[in-house]
């Protein structure tokens, strides 16, 4: 198959899971470790439709709208059918989506339009493999999936910004003596 393995779980994460949050890191770390990708404007956009979807789902209506509009900036420029997908379709749902942002309608799961019938297969059989249903509704999921970035483990984090500001503090009381 001709794309990244990244891409592949990002569809089936999207589309079986709901998981929104981890589309968007699945596809964030491939990006960031393939800088010289032509399709990188293309990941960047499906990066933003994963984080629009989860914004939208809970209800951040702004912050939705605003990832839509970016990912369509891009599609405008960048032909997503050179990632397996229906590239008018796409444009067309990313700006209904926006118009229900913008009016806060209810939220609705987004399926991406999906050309390549050979990659649409591939998913939903690695999905059902792992007991997962394709098209699952967001209504059936945890809410922790729903609200993955505010219930997460960000210890980690948190500790390396404490690390990198004590080394600037030090830095600062050095160059100060």
């Amino acid at each position: 198959m001709k794309y990244p393995n990244a891409y592949i779980e990002y569809l089936i994460q999207f589309h079986a899971t709901r998981d929104y949050f981890e589309c968007h890191e699945l596809l964030e770390e491939y990006w960031k470790e393939q800088p010289q990708d032509p399709l990188s404007e293309l990941w960047v956009a499906c990066i933003q439709i994963a984080v629009a979807q989860y914004h939208e789902r809970r209800r951040n209506y702004r912050g939705a709208q605003l990832m839509y509009q970016s990912a369509l900036k891009k599609l405008a420029v960048h032909d997503s059918g050179q990632i397996g997908l229906e590239h008018e379709r796409l444009a067309a749902l990313l700006e209904a989506r926006t118009a229900a942002c913008k009016a806060e309608a209810e939220y609705v799961d987004l399926s991406l339009p999906i050309a390549d019938q050979q990659l649409l297969a591939f998913c939903q059989q690695l999905a059902e493999a792992r007991g997962l249903v394709w098209l699952q509704a967001s209504s059936a999921l945890a809410e922790d999936v729903i609200h993955r970035h505010a219930r997460r483990d960000r210890s980690d984090v948190i500790a390396a910004r404490a690390a990198a500001l004590a080394q600037r503090q030090q830095a600062a009381e050095n160059g100060k003596g």
